[in-house]
């Protein structure tokens, strides 16, 4: 057994609260499980084997775990520990055994619940999504993606203006921003415009994750890292999509 990495803790951080928002939906009940796990783990001790990264996902289920009152089945059939396994190895990119130890079972259970949760994906519930990405490759490859999850796209945005004038007349059920539009604007501005007059989840896309935990401003709950693979889009749409169907 070891003591707590704290210089580790600090940079994992961000990746704990990204998965905290990711499995909660929002920025202010994932913090606060964020804060409530931190508090438990730094009086601890724990194996050599585990990454700051493992103790603060396993210490933020746990926290999750904790105020679950409600229904622990969704739409698609999936529980709320498949829910963490797709999360922790699609989003935040945990290989089996770390997300097997953040969940607190063995591999070959974690194993066993990911090929259940990743079946439950293809039936699960759809939405009209809004894209705003300014690069035409980028943008169409993303909206491939997107229908192959079973959404349907209404749009796509290249610009600030254009995004929010095409929220305005389709209202998306979930929004894929791109953060750096270029010329045309910024893409959290978009967004937030568009949340004024309309009520939808936002996914955020950007290879740097971590310049939008930083603690200083209103932040996103739904992040995912340039470049990914399907899996992890449909996994963060199909978290962003039914994260409000059943509370944690």
């Amino acid at each position: 057994m070891s003591a707590i990495d704290r210089a580790g803790m600090i940079k994992a951080l961000p990746y704990a609260r990204r998965y905290a928002r990711a499995l909660t939906g929002t920025q202010a009940q994932g913090d606060a499980m964020v804060a409530d796990a931190l508090r438990k783990v730094m009086t601890q001790q724990f194996p050599e084997e585990m990454t700051p990264r493992t103790i603060l996902y396993g210490a933020v289920g746990d926290a999750v775990r904790a105020v679950d009152s409600g229904p622990r089945i969704d739409p698609a059939g999936l529980t709320l520990q498949q829910r963490m396994l797709l999360l922790l190895t699609a989003l935040e990119e945990q290989p089996l055994t770390a997300a097997a130890a953040a969940c607190r079972i063995a591999p070959a259970e974690a194993e066993a619940e990911l090929l259940v949760a990743r079946d439950g994906l293809r039936t699960g519930v759809t939405a009209r999504v809004l894209i705003i990405e300014d690069e035409p490759i980028i943008a169409l490859d993303i909206q491939e993606l997107v229908e192959r999850c079973g959404h349907s796209v209404v749009g796509i945005a290249a610009t600030e203006t254009e995004a929010v004038e095409l929220a305005r007349a389709e209202r998306p059920g979930l929004v894929l921003a791109d953060i750096n539009l270029g010329a045309g604007g910024d893409g959290a501005s978009a967004v937030a415009r568009i949340l004024r007059d309309l009520t939808a989840p936002v996914i955020f896309v950007t290879a740097y994750p971590e310049r939008l935990l930083t603690g200083e401003a209103v932040e996103p709950a739904f992040v995912i890292t340039k470049p990914f693979d399907p899996t992890t889009l449909a996994v963060a749409t199909y978290q962003a999509v039914t994260r409000g169907v059943r509370p944690v």
